[in-house]
């Protein structure tokens, strides 16, 4: 009975309020599986970031550099097929879904936003290096 109303409410919920998705551009499933692994990792510093406090722009320059630190030392050879627009856009849909509403920001908006601001602030956090290259 518990199971089917859990069910039934969880059901009801991703109808009513359904997560922002947007098709990505590659094509290996390897990559893809590696923007994956990036998009959670950053997300998970930037979101726990805000929560504890820090700014929009502070939580946004910690969480790329630790990011960054973990793509640099990686082995992994599918790094240099990630495009830095569609990583951007993976990152952002993953901010905005998990806490997008903390920092004011929501739906294709917000992403499109996040993107760009992703982008602008990595620029200037890591000039010398090409985003997870």
């Amino acid at each position: 009975m518990k199971k089917s109303f859990f069910g039934l409410l969880l059901l009801s919920i991703l109808l009513l309020n359904p997560l922002i998705s947007m098709a990505l551009n590659t094509s290996d499933p390897s990559v893809s599986l590696l923007q994956n692994r990036i998009a959670n990792n950053f997300t998970r510093k930037f979101c726990n970031s805000i929560n504890n406090g820090l700014s929009k722009d502070e939580a946004m320059t910690k969480a790329i550099i630790k990011t960054e630190n973990i793509i640099s030392f990686s082995y992994n050879p599918q790094k240099k097929w990630i495009e830095p627009d569609d990583l951007a856009n993976h990152i952002s849909l993953e901010v905005i879904n998990d806490c997008g509403k903390s920092i004011g920001l929501v739906g294709k908006q917000g992403v499109n936003y996040f993107s760009s601001y992703f982008l602008e602030i990595y620029q200037k956090t890591t000039p010398d290096k090409k985003l997870s290259r």
